[in-house]
């Protein structure tokens, strides 16, 4: 190979974070954008964050800790030093393997929504189901995984090769689509040291309607729900557990290829934590090595993260967003915040949020923490994610309300709306806080689209689901990136060659909404808008947000524009023909071939004043000065 990079291998010294995040704050200074000229974007449309990794930067990690960092409390008045740059690449070694498990999910998978929008997730985790590291996939998997894992080691004892499959919300799930596998990983005799840990989002799992995340009341309406139990057993598939969940869903032969593919994915963990345990020594040396280097990472991630924060200004800082609806009244949903900021630690309360709703904007507790802790992290930087990262971050979810939603609520947008609308409210507190630093509100909607039925070229039933990427906040010194997925989801768009391939669908239409981002000192980003014409029948649902309100500008910036929803159906002639009243940003409908269904997701929020001139207001350039 002369030295040649493997494809699908992450380059040891040359990998991005990959966060997708709107923006990020650095140890000190502004926020700086994803769209600062140093961020990369791929073809596939996900975002690479500005700067290196922090491999190439060994000492990045303690940065923030100062130099007590470089000792570890090992025992009542004992230390150990602290090697920075083995403490690096150990960090990365973790990281590794979790990101080669998301290449080999992405490599053998048949859905297009997990090969083609990578719309799945893989970590680490140690013997007591602590995070130990993540590839950097999705956000609201990896920071809802822990759950799922902790859920998962009430089947214990294990055997070596045994799988746990689940996706009950209430049991460590996030909505009923996406499946995690958890399996143990046995380094020699005795129990289990570590556990590697997948998550995707499965095309349909069953329910009322195609893609399993209907307008649903209950969770029983949106798909077979599967607590923790065994797939694999001592390295054998359970047949009959395969058989019943195929039973359950409109794609059987699509889900058992994705549900191997997720078998490979772990299998390749596996493997490679066994491989670093020989690397670090023999027999039980080597097994002590690779549980000190977990424990040191949390450690210093959670010194860390308590240094960051003590940086902060302190006090309380309130915000308050909403919700549109639930989808089945037009009542708006209120989160709001309360984020104290202490010495070394925050708590974030989301007490006076709305009580749980009838319709599935529901998110659970974990899906609620997960959002509250991707927000704390883009404001404190680049520190490592592991179970130390979380450990000075209080969040207070009251049971009962949308925001930790008790069974048997539907919780199906909970996942992707509820978790966007929480970024929302938590960086807004923080705004109060660092108001230079801190950017507008994002597009705050993963403008959820499912589309299911029959294929004609086939005969056999379909079904699509894609979300649609928006415009993101402006902030102090940049303006917001047009067209690009933010915060809690991280994935691409499906490439049309490949949609019109796998589905009975024909893509009309794909553009920039030119001006949608608010206005401001510097613009949000423009939001975009898609068209698709349905080549047969199909039961379309529709769960997006932000289309009553924009999302928020800051410090006199416009809000965003709203998004929308247009549908055109065939008329006595043949011809589509446009609906005149606007179709609500959540609802369910059975739409005949040929209609055409038109989404446009809503545009950033601009922050700053709008520059005037002759006593006019005027657009701001789309360059920052």
């Amino acid at each position: 190979m002369g030295g040649r990079h493997a494809p699908g291998r992450p380059r040891p010294r040359a990998r991005l974070e990959r966060l997708g995040l709107g923006a990020r704050v650095g140890a000190r200074g502004p926020l700086v954008p994803i769209c600062h000229p140093r961020a990369r974007t791929d073809p596939g449309g996900r975002l690479d964050a500005v700067g290196p990794e922090t491999l190439a930067r060994p000492d990045a990690s303690l940065r923030h800790a100062g130099a007590h960092a470089r000792t570890l409390v090992i025992g009542p008045g004992r230390r150990r030093a602290l090697d920075p740059v083995r403490l690096a690449l150990e960090r990365s070694l973790f990281e590794s393997c979790a990101e080669e498990m998301g290449v080999t999910l992405m490599r053998t998978a048949h859905s297009p929504n997990i090969k083609e929008r990578l719309d799945h997730s893989c970590a680490i985790f140690d013997r007591r189901g602590r995070l130990v590291a993540q590839a950097a996939h999705i956000p609201v998997h990896l920071g809802s995984m822990p759950r799922a894992v902790e859920a998962s080691l009430a089947l214990a004892p294990f055997a070596p090769g045994d799988v746990v499959l689940l996706n009950d919300p209430y049991a460590g799930g996030t909505h009923l689509p996406d499946l995690t596998m958890v399996t143990p990983v046995f380094l020699g005799p005795g129990a289990p040291e570590f556990f590697v840990a997948n998550r995707a989002h499965h095309a349909d799992v069953g329910g009322a309607a195609p893609g399993s995340m209907p307008l649903a009341r209950e969770i029983y309406e949106e798909g077979l729900r599967v607590p923790p139990l065994r797939l694999v057993r001592g390295g054998r598939l359970e047949e009959d557990v395969l058989r019943l969940l195929l039973a359950n869903v409109r794609t059987p032969e699509e889900r058992e290829a994705d549900l191997k593919a997720g078998l490979g994915a772990q299998a390749i963990g596996v493997e490679r934590l066994r491989e670093l345990a020989r690397r670090a020594g023999a027999g039980d040396r080597g097994r002590a090595a690779l549980r000190r280097a977990a424990e040191d990472l949390m450690q210093v991630a959670e010194r860390s993260v308590r240094a960051a924060l003590r940086a902060l200004p302190r006090g309380q800082f309130r915000h308050h967003d909403v919700l549109d609806d639930d989808g089945m009244s037009d009542q708006p949903i209120e989160i709001a915040v309360t984020l104290t900021v202490g010495e070394g630690r925050a708590r974030v309360d989301f007490t006076g949020s709305s009580p749980q709703t009838s319709g599935p904007v529901n998110a659970v507790e974990a899906v609620s923490r997960a959002a509250t802790w991707y927000a704390v992290r883009c404001v404190l930087g680049e520190i490592p994610i592991n179970h130390g990262t979380f450990r000075p971050i209080e969040v207070v979810a009251p049971p009962g309300t949308v925001v930790h939603a008790l069974p048997p609520a539907a919780v199906g947008a909970g996942n992707v709306e509820t978790s966007q609308r929480i970024v929302d409210v938590v960086l807004g507190a923080f705004a109060k806080a660092l108001p230079d630093r801190i950017p507008a509100a994002s597009s705050g909607t993963m403008n959820n689209l499912l589309i299911g039925g029959v294929d004609p070229r086939t005969g056999r039933p379909f079904s699509y689901y894609e979300t649609l990427a928006g415009g993101h906040g402006a902030g102090p010194g940049w303006h917001g990136a047009s067209a690009l997925q933010a915060h809690m989801t991280n994935t691409r768009n499906t490439p049309v060659e490949a949609l019109e391939h796998a589905y009975p669908l024909r893509v009309v239409g794909t553009q920039i909404r030119r001006g949608s981002g608010g206005r401001g000192r510097f613009r949000g980003g423009d939001g975009i808008e898609r068209t698709l014409e349905l080549r047969a029948r199909a039961r379309v649902t529709v769960i997006a947000d932000r289309r009553r309100r924009g999302p928020y500008g800051l410090s006199g910036g416009r809000a965003g524009a709203r998004g929308f929803t247009r549908v055109e159906q065939p008329g006595p002639s043949g011809a589509a023909e446009r609906s005149r009243a606007p179709w609500p940003g959540k609802f369910q409908a059975d739409l005949a071939a040929g209609s055409v269904l038109t989404l446009a997701s809503p545009g950033g929020g601009g922050f700053g004043r709008p520059a005037r001139r002759r006593g006019r207001r005027v657009r701001s350039g789309r360059r920052a000065p």
